[in-house]
């Protein structure tokens, strides 16, 4: 009887693993699964301290994807006046980055005493995170027969170009 009772208890533990597990495995799979990650982060309040602490963000990610074995390329960059960032775009590369960064975007706060500080006061900044998937490449053909091009001149009381420069086409 204590051997029956200990095989059923380990049967139901073993059950109960596999039903999370299988549970786990029915949930829809993330779309965005398998995408390289395009990440911004930039200085938000809390003046110059708040691009130091971009820069801090942006060096933070770049050594945890390089921990991963992903690649990172900055895509476009703002320096500060003080070695910080005012804001950066870069490209996270690697199997897994999006399921690993996708929750990281929004704001993040830090409070510390900044190097921009000459009284040892604590100050609080943040910076703003925003972490999107690579999109996908689309072709797009526009036909000419849906275009509609509207061509402006300038009028006015004369001079050599009035009437005869397009100043403004809308299309």
């Amino acid at each position: 009887r204590g051997l029956a009772r200990l095989e059923v208890e380990q049967a139901e533990a073993i059950i109960t693993r596999l039903e999370e597990e299988l549970r786990l495995q029915l949930l829809p799979r993330d779309p965005n699964a398998g995408r390289n990650v395009i990440m911004e982060i930039r200085g938000a309040e809390g003046g110059e301290e708040a691009n130091l602490f971009a820069k801090d963000l942006f060096d933070m990610y770049t050594r945890y994807a390089a921990i991963k074995g992903w690649k990172t390329d900055v895509l476009s960059s703002s320096p500060s006046e003080r070695d910080g960032l005012n804001e950066v775009t870069f490209m996270v590369k690697g199997d897994g980055a999006w399921l690993r960064l996708e929750h990281e975007g929004g704001p993040h706060r830090v409070q510390r005493v900044p190097v921009t500080e000459s009284q040892g006061r604590i100050h609080t900044s943040s910076a703003a995170v925003a972490v999107l998937p690579e999109a996908e490449e689309v072709d797009v053909a526009i036909d000419q027969n849906d275009l509609k091009i509207d061509v402006y001149r300038s009028t006015g009381p004369g001079g050599q170009s009035v009437n005869t420069t397009d100043s403004a086409v809308r299309i």
